[in-house]
This record gives structure tokens, C-alpha cells and sequence, in this order.
């Protein structure tokens, strides 16, 4: 997949041209907020953009490798709640659920995500 121009809307659902929502994240920019960078992990899931992913995966349980499944294509996100992970947090967890279409039709990934900001940024950890 490709970065989308920027005036088209952003994969993360906000309603927001990429440019100015995830596209910023996936250009350098620090997210503010563990939810923002849960939205810009979900574009960049959705674009295919394997290197932001394991940028912003922590260290302590990033793997090696990561292959994205280019048969999978993801439809929607929903934010179910927020706990801490604000700009002067060091810590948050998102609740969410991811809407794809892959193989064998539609599927929803229910996930409670943790975050820890280090250094100003926000890092992915693990989900359950």
C-alpha cells in the first residue's frame, strides 16, 4: 500500500485529512497522547508502513521482524476508552477494536493496549 495524498481522509477514523491526523505521526512528528499513537499504529497498519510500526513498538518487547498480511485490509476503528497515556503521563492504556477483511471475510481485533511514554515519545508495549 501507499501513503495517500494528503488531502484524502485518515485510516484512523478521526475524519481528518492523512496529513494533517496520522500522516504528521508517520513523518516524525511525536504523538501527544498514547491514544494518538494508537490511531497513527492503526493507519500505519492499514497503509502497510512496517517501519513506523516497529519504531514505535517498545524496545523491551519489540520483535525482530514483522510481516503485515498485504491480504488483510482494515475497515474501521473504534476507540472504547482511554486510561491515563495524556501528555504528562508516562504510562496509558487504550481499549479498542479493529474491523478488518481478510481471507475468510470480516473479523474484529478486541484489544487492551499499554503504552509508556519515554524520552517525550509514546511507545506500543503489549495488548491483551
Amino acid at each position: 500500500m501507499s501513503v495517500p495524498p494528503e488531502e484524502l481522509r485518515c485510516p484512523c477514523g478521526l475524519g481528518n485529512p492523512y496529513a494533517a491526523c496520522c500522516g504528521r505521526f508517520h513523518d516524525g512528528e511525536a504523538a501527544p497522547t498514547a491514544a494518538q499513537l494508537m490511531r497513527s499504529r492503526y493507519s500505519a497498519f492499514a497503509l502497510g508502513l512496517r517501519d513506523y510500526l516497529l519504531e514505535t513498538w517498545h524496545a523491551s518487547t519489540r520483535p525482530e521482524e514483522l510481516e503485515l498480511d498485504p491480504e488483510i485490509r482494515w475497515l474501521r476503528l473504534i476507540v472504547e476508552s482511554t486510561e491515563q497515556g495524556g501528555p504528562f503521563d508516562t504510562e496509558g492504556t487504550v481499549t479498542f477494536t479493529a474491523i478488518g477483511r481478510g481471507e475468510d471475510g470480516r473479523f474484529e481485533q478486541h484489544e487492551r493496549s499499554r503504552f509508556v511514554r519515554e524520552g517525550g515519545r509514546w511507545f506500543y508495549v503489549d495488548g491483551e
